[in-house]
């Protein structure tokens, strides 16, 4: 698959998690839209900072199932960011090799001294 499908795929995976934890502690919590996505973030990411906590039941629930379901995604989306880079490192290193391979002269048979010189 192309590097920039593969990019948009991922986001398309992750953007539902982080938008349904958004809505959800928007309505659950009562925080505001930009709170609610902020704590969506902060807690796929595993940063959690510790500023914005559930309160009700059913939000330290609907949390945890969250951390469960939407982190196994995150971190796929993660690894996959990672796959890429290194795909693409590894096929520039490639192009590297190969444009620094062209620079050589011919490879003729030589020898150190002349009575070793290969015979034509």
């Amino acid at each position: 698959m192309i590097p920039s499908k593969r990019i948009f795929f991922l986001f398309l995976l992750i953007a539902p998690v982080i938008l349904g934890g958004t809505v959800f502690f928007h309505f659950v919590e009562g925080w505001s839209w930009v709170d609610s996505y902020f704590f969506s973030v902060i807690t796929l990411s595993t940063v959690g900072y510790g500023s914005l906590v559930p309160v009700t039941t059913l939000g330290k629930i609907g949390t945890t199932v969250f951390i469960f379901v939407g982190l196994g995604i995150f971190a796929f989306v993660i690894q996959q960011f990672g796959r890429i880079t290194a795909e693409r490192h590894a096929a520039h290193s490639e192009w590297l090799i190969g444009r620094l391979g062209h620079h050589k002269t011919t490879d003729v048979p030589h020898a150190d001294n002349q009575d070793d010189r290969p015979t034509s």
